[in-house]
């Protein structure tokens, strides 16, 4: 698979000067086989089913070899099954292709698709789960009917036929009526059974009495009579399949579970308590559990799996990890045990190494240790290692041991030791042939997984499990864990123990498989192993970058190439497999000339220049090993020195490429040629220079310039507040002895070296440590291009782009001159035909920002300099006027947009007209929005009659025009209902001719003659406060002959549901904060005396119990601070106050209208150690009570009622009402449905998922007979 990994020729290994691409790689092939030698199935997205019952019928070896007799002559040839006049068996042929497939082709994974197609399944049926057991019947039936007419015809018949009878006894005459059934497969019960032999016994054990009223008609007595009915087991088939049945139906809640209890099988177990013949062998009643089906999930759907017993031996096994390491864990404790015991047997002198080490030898089962793991076994035998006890006397552990030769023989190169007298025959192994210490070391540890496995199958056969493409160990031990849960056991298949295998069978998986099929696989493996050696091969070349030492310098902290045009580089592919020393050796037969040592150092090219990381040492590790990857650099050298100069390797080193800026000469009034000028004429000279990351800020200064000098760090960006000055950090004396790491500077950051003395010019000032730079780089420039009309041809377009100006400009310059300069240069008479023309910006997507208000300068429009203008035909705004985007309809990002200058003293009503002119759109049915920062209609703009600039529309808005008129401002429309006793409701004339009335709920009890009756609308702006609500409220029509003396004697209530939710509070909240809506409903409620509700208060209904009586007393109000303390406590405490009682003889419940329910308020309070952390005390404002305002506490008196029982008589009506209704409703859904009885019972019937309709499972077979 490898081919030539480590040989010495050039097949591996190729050069080239020219090209970095990566070698091209095909397609990766699949996997081979792991170590257990078991080949998975893959899922075609829901055919696990099909995957656990192939399995399980390949590894029943004798059906197995069964279907691998029937040749080509008597199934035809896959070839042929496309021609009309052949018949060709295709389902056992592919049942051929796939189990030798299975046994043979070294591949993780196999494919049912071909299986599938045979089947003649569509995506449906492979997308689809089915039921297992259900596949078990048609596919033994598919196979009966492809095997006809074949020596294979009777297969299923003779390996999975069983017989059963049923027979009647009668008691009076004795005469026994009988009826005979075939079966492929037994279904038990599995609900209210312990197990498997349970279930036999129910079912060929136990008799069925028919008496009393369920008489038998006898054949022969001619009459009624008492007779017994029982079944027996007439012929047991080789292989016995057993179903169980883990589905049910519920038929009160009517629907299907999965029973998920306990059933336990046995592995192995005798059915001669069950059949009709007891004179047979035992050996033939005897039968061996082989094979599980498991199914994990509910009654709807779910994965299988299957547990396997591995008849032939063919797979490898190894004991789970978990089970190792317990089985570990109690060797070594029992090895310390049996350690303490022989020292204390063998006790030797410990001031003589001698008797020491040979006491360590005598105890080791092999006789021989490693000479490195004789230390340690002597350090816990003794307690003192050997350098501090022995070492001064008798020198090193192995020159003590070179020096007894009599006592011990070194062997294994002198890496074991043992005594002369002991030496195993084995001991010296070959030198070509290494002893490892893993497999030299006989310890229990190496050996344990071993004897794991002799242990739990003493017959040689395991376990394993095959889970689709998985393929795992398992024991004895997890069998059982699947005898209960919604992970378990769903089908049974035993075989019988006296079908022995053959020895030629075990640990060959070729046995009987037909040579024509063996020869396929051969081809089918050389294949893949052709692809993996060529994957193999591509997927391990990489391209390797060498630069050579002869053809760099050292420049600038970094290396550079002598000669851009000189081949420096040499490219070469090479496996990455191979070791650091074949690359060394190959690149020294590349360079003959190369006189001295080679380091290959791994390199990487930063701004600076190439630089040198880690030099690979060890030539015995893989490049792969090394960190050498596709596309890595290789610099070869001396390892010291490149063109003379000492070159730092590793990443404390990288360079830091700075840019270093200086005053020019002519900046500085030396422009007689004696310093640098300015090369860009900003006034600065620029730098580059490169430092090593670990210097520190005084090395960099001291590389630069003077000590006295001023280094400093530029703050932000020349230009970038509009042509204004740079601003400069100058470094503290503490930050020269941090490094640029730790500075955090990075490539390409600026630092700015100035003398004492340039700081007396204009040009720089000081201030604190800020140095403020104006240079003639403030009067930089602007690039004004032309932008060509929308009309123009595209040839034409990108020719007037090609007209640009570079304009000099300053911040304090106007605006219009620079249009001026740009015109003078540009000259765009001819294009814009002596048309008005502007100044606009663009943004990064290409967009014309709004032009530019000319008199302004180009800092106070925030222009930033050395960027670009454009040049565009259009009227210039004045300083009065706006430019605005429309749209029409939709947001701007989805239609095109218009574009418009107007006045700002313009009213919002005057803008739309113009605007719907310019879009030629009429009518008055329109309105303006804005656009909001996600670039969607935002809110309108309400007062049509005021100014765009008292509107807040800015320069360079977007609106929106939307038809349809514009709604009023922070209005809001609320439905006012009133709440009054019925008795009283003829006092109220207006009242009596509503129409629209309803009880209240929440409120008062049932029964108290409340009643809500709407009363009108009201008006209001949102931004009134509720104090202005309830004066508007006393203005209608219904309220004004009512007695109200003012607005502080209305109680307000939110209505939501048509039931009293909340009520309003704080008078001089508006109705905003109080989160009133469009359209909301409120319901006004008179007092006999002014309030004024704290946000925090809440109003409670309370009614005290009447003692011995299922009853309450009249309702009261009762307000409760719930800010102080809104815990049961605290509310038990309010109510104690009011009564005059103490808090722990009181019992509180709220009510439940909507259950007819009271749920108990409790007092108790848990203790809390004060170790433990304290636990935040429950609101009774949150969950599970959920207290708000209106809501009813009943109060019980414990001094004198003893009446625990919070229910009244109404509220057992209203329960019982709700169990009928619920079972009304139970019954309606049952009786529409026609799924279950109409005794439907009191259980709560729960929602039901709606569920494809159930398609049965189908095979299709040709015709052969």
């Amino acid at each position: 698979m490898f081919g030539d990994l480590f040989e010495e020729d050039g097949d591996g290994f190729s050069s080239s000067t020219s090209g970095t691409g990566v070698k091209g790689r095909e397609c990766e092939p699949p996997p081979p086989r792991g170590k257990i030698r078991f080949c998975g199935i893959k899922n075609q997205g829901g055919t696990c089913y099909l995957n656990s019952l192939i399995q399980t019928l390949l590894f029943t070896p004798e059906f197995r070899e069964e279907l691998f007799c029937l040749g080509p002559d008597e199934l035809g040839c896959l070839a042929d099954k496309d021609k009309p006049e052949a018949k060709v068996r295709v389902i056992p042929l592919e049942l051929q292709r796939l189990f030798s497939h299975l046994l043979l082709v070294d591949e993780q994974t196999a494919s049912t698709k071909d299986l599938t197609d045979s089947f003649g399944w569509t995506n449906n049926e492979e997308m689809g789960q089915q039921d297992v057991q259900e596949l078990n019947r048609i596919l033994f039936s598919a196979l009966e009917s492809s095997l006809v007419g074949t020596t294979g015809s009777s297969l299923i018949h003779r390996l999975y036929h069983g017989m059963l009878v049923n027979q009647i006894t009668c008691k009076e005459c004795g005469n026994i009526s009988e009826r005979q059934e075939d079966f492929l497969d037994l279904t038990v019960s599995v609900r209210g059974v312990s197990g498997l032999e349970e279930a036999l016994w129910n079912m060929f054990v136990e008799e069925e009495m028919f008496e009393g009223n369920n008489l038998y008609r006898c054949s022969r007595c001619e009459q009624l009579v008492r007779a017994a009915k029982s079944a027996k087991l007439r012929k047991l088939p080789p292989f016995l399949t057993i179903s169980l049945l883990r589905f049910n139906f519920d038929f009160a809640k009517c629907e299907r579970y999965k029973e998920t209890g306990s059933y336990v099988f046995p592995l192995t177990f005798d059915l001669k308590p069950f059949c009709e013949q007891n004179n047979w062998p035992d050996s033939e009643y005897s039968y061996e559990l082989f094979s599980v089906i498991i199914h994990k999930g509910g009654c709807y759907g779910g994965h299988y799996h299957v547990y396997i017993k591995d008849i032939d031996q063919i797979g490898h096994w190894e004991a789970p990890e978990e089970e190792v390491k317990v089985k570990l864990k109690t060797q070594k404790r029992e090895d310390k045990v049996g350690e303490r015991k022989k020292e204390n047997e063998n006790s030797v002198d410990a001031e003589d190494p001698l008797s020491v080490l040979t006491g360590i030898l005598a105890q080791e089962e092999s006789k021989c240790v490693l000479v490195d793991q004789l230390g340690q076994k002597l350090m816990n035998k003794t307690g003192t290692p050997w350098s501090k006890k022995y070492k001064k006397q008798y020198g090193t552990i192995s020159k003590f041991l070179q020096n007894h030769p009599e006592v011990f023989m070194l062997v294994s190169n002198g890496t074991r030791v043992a005594l002369k007298a002991a030496v195993p025959a084995t001991t010296d192994p070959s030198p070509t042939e290494p002893v490892s210490s893993a497999s030299a070391n006989n310890s229990t540890e190496n050996t344990e997984p071993e004897t794991a496995g002799d242990t739990e199958a003493t017959d040689g056969c395991h376990w394993f499990d095959l889970n689709d493409s998985t393929v795992t160990a398992v024991t004895v031990k997890d069998i059982e864990k699947q005898f209960q849960g919604k992970e378990s056991a769903y089908m049974l298949f035993y075989r019988k123990t006296a079908m022995k295998r053959p020895p030629e069978a075990i640990g060959n998986p070729a046995y009987r498989v037909p040579p024509h099929l063996v020869e396929m696989v051969q081809e089918e493996n050389a294949r893949l192993q052709q692809r993996r050696a060529e994957f193999d091969a591509s997927s391990n070349s990489i391209e390797v970058r060498l630069h050579l030492a002869p053809h760099y310098h050292w420049q600038n902290g970094a290396l550079h190439a002598l000669s851009p045009n000189e081949d420096s580089i040499i490219t070469v592919t090479f496996d990455r497999r191979r070791t650091v020393g074949d690359l060394r050796l190959a690149i020294y037969q590349m360079q003959d000339l190369w006189e001295g040592d080679m380091a290959l150092t791994l390199a990487k090219n930063v701004p600076a220049g190439l630089h040198l990381y880690d030099t690979l040492t060890d030539d015995q590790i893989s490049l792969y090993s090394a960190g050498v990857s596709n596309g890595s650099d290789l610099f070869v050298w001396n390892g010291r020195e490149v063109s003379g100069v000492a070159v730092k390797t590793g990443i404390e080193w990288e360079p830091v490429l700075l840019t270093v800026l200086r005053p020019s000469a002519e900046e500085m009034g030396c422009g007689d040629g004696s310093g640098v000028g300015d090369a860009d004429g900003s006034g600065l000279v620029r730098s580059m220079k490169g430092f090593a990351g670990g210097a520190t800020l005084g090395t960099v200064l001291e590389a630069l310039g003077p000590q006295e000098a001023f280094l400093c760090q530029e703050q932000s960006r020349p230009g970038a507040s509009g042509g204004g000055a740079s601003g400069w950090r100058v470094f503290p004396p503490l930050d020269m002895q941090r490094t640029l790491r730790e500075l955090s500077l990075k490539d390409g950051d600026a630092l700015l070296l100035l003398q004492p003395e340039e700081l007396d010019s204009s040009i720089f000032s000081l201030s604190g440590d800020i140095v403020t730079v104006t240079t003639p780089s403030d009067c930089r420039w602007l690039q004004v291009e032309f932008c060509p009309q929308s009309g123009m041809e595209e040839e034409e377009k990108e020719e007037q782009r090609k007209k640009r100006s570079k304009v000099s400009a300053s911040g304090n310059m106007l605006l219009a001159e620079v249009k001026e300069k740009a015109l003078e240069e540009l000259h765009p008479q001819d294009e814009l035909s002596d048309a008005e023309c502007c100044l606009r910006q663009m943004d990064r997507t290409g967009k014309l920002l709004p032009p530019v208000h000319e008199h302004l300068s180009v800092r106070d429009a925030g222009i930033r300099l050395m960027t670009s203008l454009c040049l565009c035909p259009g009227p210039v705004p004045t300083a009065t006027q706006l430019f605005l985007y429309f749209s029409v309809g939709l947001a701007p990002s989805v239609v095109q947009e218009l574009e418009i200058i107007v006045e700002e003293s313009l009213t919002v009503k005057e803008c739309l007209r113009e605007m719907l002119q310019m879009a030629k759109l009429e009518g008055a049915s329109w309105h303006l929005r804005r656009v909001d920062w996600c670039e969607e209609i935002g809110e309108p703009l309400t007062d049509e009659n005021a100014s765009l600039k008292e509107a807040k529309v800015i320069h360079g808005d977007t609106l929106v025009l939307v038809e349809g008129r514009l709604p009023p401002k922070g209005y809001l429309k609320l439905s006012v209902k009133m709440c009054i006793d019925v008795i009283d409701s003829s006092s109220v004339p207006e009242l009596n001719h509503t129409a629209e009335c309803q009880s209240i709920e929440g409120l008062t009890t049932e029964g108290s003659g409340s009643e809500m009756r709407f009363i009108g609308h009201v008006e209001i702006s949102e931004e009134a406060s509720l104090d202005d609500l309830k004066t508007q409220m006393m203005t209608l029509p219904a309220l004004q002959d009512v007695c109200v003396p003012s607005s502080a004697f209305l109680r307000v209530w939110l209505l939501e549901g048509k039931k009293l939710a909340r009520i309003l509070r704080g008078n001089q909240q508006t109705l905003r904060k109080l989160k009133l809506g469009n359209g909301a409903e409120v319901c006004v409620e008179r007092l006999m005396k002014e309030e004024d509700l704290g946000l925090k208060d809440l109003l409670l209904r309370v009614q005290m119990g009447v003692p011995g009586e299922k009853a309450y007393y009249p309702s009261e109000e009762f307000l409760w601070d719930a800010g102080r303390d809104s815990t049961s406590r605290g509310l038990y405490a309010a109510l104690a106050s009011q009564y005059g009682l103490t808090p722990d003889s009181l019992l509180l419940a709220k009510h439940l209208p909507d259950k007819h329910t009271w749920m108990p308020i409790s007092n108790w309070t848990q203790q809390v150690s004060k170790k433990k952390k304290k636990r935040k005390a429950e609101s009774l404002q949150a969950a599970p009570f959920y207290l708000k305002d209106g809501d009813i506490i009943g109060v019980k008196n414990l001094l004198i009622d003893n009446n625990k029982d919070f229910n009244t008589l109404e509220d057992e009506i209203g329960q019982q009402r709700l169990t009928m209704e619920e079972a009304n409703h139970n019954t309606r859904v049952c009786s529409a449905t026609g799924e279950c009885s109409q005794d439907t019972g009191s259980k709560k019937s729960g929602p039901t998922k709606n569920r494809k309709p159930e398609v049965a499972l189908s095979i299709n077979v040709g015709v052969f007979r």
